[in-house]
């Protein structure tokens, strides 16, 4: 089982650059991942966003990469035209405004304008590749370490709160028998302080019958019991039980109502009560499980 938050980053410095991978994860119904790389790497960004999801299956990731080079060797050009017709340009405005201005006015209002210098620099996305990829790996793989750690201890926090659980439904198989001796109990004493020595023995047991298939909850600890022993089976044996194990919930949270609905006795109704509050504890824990 693996948790979906997560944390993990290093920064490597390399003979001509600095990198630093920065991984990090909370909780999403389904996967939302962001590549933030900078803008003249960004046709690498399907590569590395494979190898996320590759390892992640739900959860908000946000990753991080960032190069700082140590050497730099840029190809500047400066557009000659464009700094003419931008200087005959300016001359004409001071001119016709009958303004003055500085000479340094001019030159950084030139130096601001788009083509004036141009940088033809080439980057090749292999040799970035190649110094991207090892930190980003390490940082990965301490990433799912991460999550994995912190998923084995909702794994063992999620068994403790099912076995509550269990347990609440084992207490409400001892009690259904109590409960229909009581209603037949209850039943037969009414129609005997009504009816004294006229009550009808076959009145009182349709009458009983009817009341239990009313109140029964057999059927609802059998789905109950079902339903843990699936939990139980999704902790065991899946890795990603996250959103198996909110639809289980919601349906154990459905036969738990219904057995409160039914219920016509105090230490039944606490019971009831324990067993919503595990269920919400377990409900409330899957929603970090990937």
């Amino acid at each position: 089982m693996t948790s979906m938050t997560g944390y993990s980053y290093e920064e490597k410095s390399l003979e001509t650059a600095i990198v630093s991978v920065e991984i990090k994860s909370v909780n999403s119904r389904f996967l939302d991942l962001t590549i933030n790389l900078p803008p003249y790497l960004n046709p690498l960004e399907a590569y590395f966003r494979s190898k996320i999801t590759e390892n992640v299956a739900r959860g908000k990731v946000d990753v991080y990469i960032r190069v700082k080079e140590l050497e730099s060797n840029p190809d500047i050009t400066v557009d000659e035209g464009a700094v003419k017709a931008y200087s005959e340009a300016v001359k004409k405005v001071i001119k016709a405004s009958g303004f003055g201005t500085d000479s340094k006015s001019a030159l950084d209002f030139i130096l601001s304008q788009p083509g004036v210098i141009v940088s033809n620099r080439s980057y090749d996305m292999d040799k970035y590749k190649a110094l991207i990829e090892p930190v980003f790996d390490s940082v990965l793989e301490k990433f799912n370490a991460d999550r994995v750690r912190e998923g084995e201890n909702m794994k063992r926090d999620l068994q403790e709160k099912l076995e509550k659980l269990s347990k609440c439904a084992q207490f409400f198989t001892e009690w259904q028998p109590k409960m229909e001796d009581m209603f037949k109990e209850q039943i037969t004493t009414k129609f005997r302080e009504l009816l004294e020595d006229k009550a009808d023995e076959n009145r009182i047991m349709t009458e009983t019958a009817a009341m239990l298939v009313k109140y029964t909850i057999n059927e609802e600890i059998v789905r109950l019991k079902s339903h843990i022993e699936a939990m139980r089976s999704e902790l065991a044996n899946n890795p990603t039980p996250g959103k198996k194990l909110d639809f289980i919930c919601q349906e154990m949270n459905r036969e738990i109502n219904t057995i409160g609905s039914k219920n016509q006795f105090a230490e039944v109704g606490a019971m009831v009560i324990t067993a919503k509050d595990s269920l919400e504890n377990i409900r409330e824990q899957s929603k970090n499980v990937e």
